[in-house]
């Protein structure tokens, strides 16, 4: 995982544990074969993958707090 994309992702969703949670939840549906959201020229990893998809506002979340 690369720490230039966490730190960015974290900008996105300061909670770090609620990040994890998303990203976890994403790797699992990209390794099930779900396509990513984003394109990149180089190879990353799934949990990169999920970490761009975050910076690049392309996941939505929802969390249980009213």
């Amino acid at each position: 995982m690369r720490d230039d994309y966490l730190k960015e992702a974290l900008k996105v969703i300061p909670d770090a544990n609620l990040l994890i949670n998303v990203v976890s939840r994403r790797v699992k549906q990209l390794k099930r074969g779900s396509r990513p959201l984003v394109e990149s020229l180089e190879k990353l990893s799934s949990e990169d993958v999920a970490l761009r998809e975050i910076i690049d506002g392309k996941i939505s979340f929802e969390t249980g707090d009213n």
